[in-house]
């Protein structure tokens, strides 16, 4: 089983940035993919955006042009740089990786209010 360790969450005012961080416990060269998950408060969890081993990259409509998702092979980690960020980015986020079976964080919460 991978380890997941999320980090990078908190508090922040409608338009401002946060960038989490996704450490894995093995290479992520060697994972099929990775990604974020969020859920808020009363609604189902949603993928966020994803990264294939390809480097393809694929976001939810809802953060495209705002998040970008990418990741370090040498640190084993990947990323979810948040800008513009919005009331209803308020969730906590999950990360994922896959590899044989998929392995999930512990989720950290991002919290958008003024």
């Amino acid at each position: 089983q991978v380890q997941v360790v999320e980090s990078g969450g908190g508090s922040v005012q409608p338009g401002g940035s946060l960038r989490l961080s996704c450490a894995a416990s093995l290479s992520i060269s060697s994972i099929n993919a990775a990604g974020w998950y969020r859920q808020a408060p009363g609604k189902q969890r949603a993928l966020v955006a994803s990264i294939t081993r390809l480097g393809i990259t694929d976001y939810a409509d809802s953060v495209k042009g705002r998040f970008t998702i990418s990741r370090d092979n040498a640190k084993n980690t990947v990323y979810l740089q948040m800008n513009s960020l919005k009331p209803e980015d308020t969730a906590v986020y999950y990360c994922y990786v896959d590899r044989q079976l998929r392995s999930w964080g512990q989720g950290t919460q991002v919290t958008v209010s003024s």
